[in-house]
């Protein structure tokens, strides 16, 4: 699902992420520094999310949205669709912490997100 174009762009560009609480109101928020682990799963750290990590876990459908920074000379971009897990220990904690940008910071948990879906956007 994810070949090594799509991952450059994930890892190297903000995201747009999108949930719904328990009520079906949408909930949209940038997210970067977003790491491929597996062709179809994408792992993300929760430092400072809290609306985003509710909506998860009564929800965990969620949609990313990602174009690369030179979006104007080469408008491609990707819809992609899954369901998130969030955790506070264990394995996917362990990855996010170990990335330079959490250094300094109280990582709370990891957000797992396995993909169903990738759409381009053209």
């Amino acid at each position: 699902m994810i070949n090594e174009g799509i991952k450059k762009i994930i890892e190297e560009n903000a995201m747009g992420l999108a949930t719904v609480d328990k009520h079906g109101n949408p909930h949209n928020i940038a997210v970067g520094y977003v790491q491929v682990i597996s062709n179809n799963q994408l792992v993300i750290s929760n430092n400072w999310l809290v609306e985003t990590i509710e909506n998860i876990k009564s929800n965990p459908n969620i949609a990313l949205v990602v174009w690369p920074a030179n979006w104007k000379k080469n408008c491609v971009g990707f819809e992609l669709k899954g369901k998130a897990e969030y955790f506070t220990s264990g394995k996917y904690l362990d990855i996010v912490k170990k990335l330079p940008i959490n250094k300094d910071e109280d990582t709370k948990g990891a957000i797992l997100i396995t993909l169903n879906k990738i759409k381009s956007l053209v």
